[in-house]
């Protein structure tokens, strides 16, 4: 049965169609949609794997949610960390993973970004600072915290940045976490990928209050809503967050909304949800936007265009043969990486 729920896009929400005035750069926007539609291609074409069962496992793809990431990466720092929930293939393709990596750990592939044990839900990368995708609900919020205190005990001048999803707010552990985040000032901000839907859940139907950034309020948490369709809007959202916290401020709560334009997972049948309501969503494409911006200020030609959308189109297949080209772990790889040696040189021996 399809849930009728009160987060439609709406006049007031929507992005115009194109914004000449934006304070944003030409790069910026390329940059943008470059990012995202390498995102995008990069998840149809694991969707399609998956049906094919090129790989197995618990699979979530982050179509239609990829402005999120791109207006975060945009506007964070190359010290700063991020981890988030088991929809984790973005993330670390806007912070510049390269994509092969990450096919091939979707295949468990020794070649992988976690040597192949990881699979879909347990991307890691630490180049690039991201502290991983993580599978148990909620887990990432009281870790991300604890990296936040790292952050501050070292004086890095870095911040965390913690996703989750709407589901995730449930946990017991956001509240412990937010408690000690605002009584110790940590540099972290928490991130709602709020795509409306705990798997197949409606917000509406798991609490009377709909407006997710309320839940910061009773730890005095600034706590704001965002338009998670629009980079801008993100971009925007997450540089002052971010600066609160460099300033030794303390943490911020984003509702950032979005929607997912496929189900919760590849199991999901999504029979709670209407065709009208995905494509009312699928009007405000963040992808379709940076390229109509880009168009009407002449910043790209149509050849150069199409060389983008070809070199993204090869990257993904270049990541599919990096993959199945790639060997699968040994077994004696099951015992490695399971426990780190003690290196503790103040405990003394008598």
């Amino acid at each position: 049965m399809a849930v009728k729920t009160s987060k439609k896009p709406t006049a007031a929400t929507k992005k115009s169609k194109v914004d000449s005035t934006s304070k944003f750069s030409k790069e910026t926007y390329i940059k943008w949609w470059k990012d995202m539609l390498l995102i995008r291609k990069f998840e149809e074409k694991t969707g399609q794997l998956y049906i094919q069962q090129k790989f197995g496992g618990f699979c979530h793809l982050y179509i239609g949610q990829e402005a999120i990431v791109a207006g975060t990466a945009s506007a964070c720092k190359p010290g700063d960390k991020h981890m988030t929930a088991y929809r984790d293939h973005a993330h670390p393709i806007a912070l510049g993973t390269d994509p092969r990596v990450l096919m091939a750990e979707l295949y468990g592939r020794t070649t992988g970004c976690s040597k192949g044990k990881g699979g879909s839900m347990h991307f890691f990368d630490k180049k690039v600072n991201f502290m991983g995708g993580h599978g148990i609900v909620g887990a990432q919020i009281a870790m991300g915290a604890g990296v936040a205190f790292a952050e501050k005990y070292n004086e890095t001048g870095n911040v965390a940045f913690v996703s989750m999803g709407d589901g995730a707010v449930r946990q017991g552990a956001l509240h412990e976490t937010f408690n000690m985040a605002m009584m110790w000032k940590l540099p972290v901000v928490f991130i709602i990928e709020n795509n409306n839907y705990a798997m197949g859940t409606s917000v509406e139907r798991t609490t009377n209050v709909t407006d997710l950034s309320k839940i910061g309020l009773s730890y005095e948490m600034p706590s704001r809503i965002v338009n998670g369709m629009s980079p801008e809007a993100v971009h925007e959202a997450i540089e002052e967050a971010a600066d609160r916290a460099r300033r030794g401020d303390g943490p911020t709560l984003l509702d950032i909304r979005t929607y997912r334009y496929k189900g919760h997972s590849m199991s999901d049948p999504q029979k709670y949800r209407t065709k009208q309501e995905v494509e009312e969503w699928m009007d405000q494409d963040p992808i379709v936007h940076c390229l109509e911006v880009i168009k009407e200020n002449k910043w790209m030609t149509d050849k150069e265009i199409k060389e983008v959308e070809d070199w993204v189109k090869k990257e993904v297949e270049e990541s599919v043969e990096f993959a199945e080209n790639s060997p699968y772990p040994e077994g004696k790889e099951l015992y490695e990486d399971i426990y780190q040696e003690p290196n503790y040189p103040y405990i003394v021996e008598y």
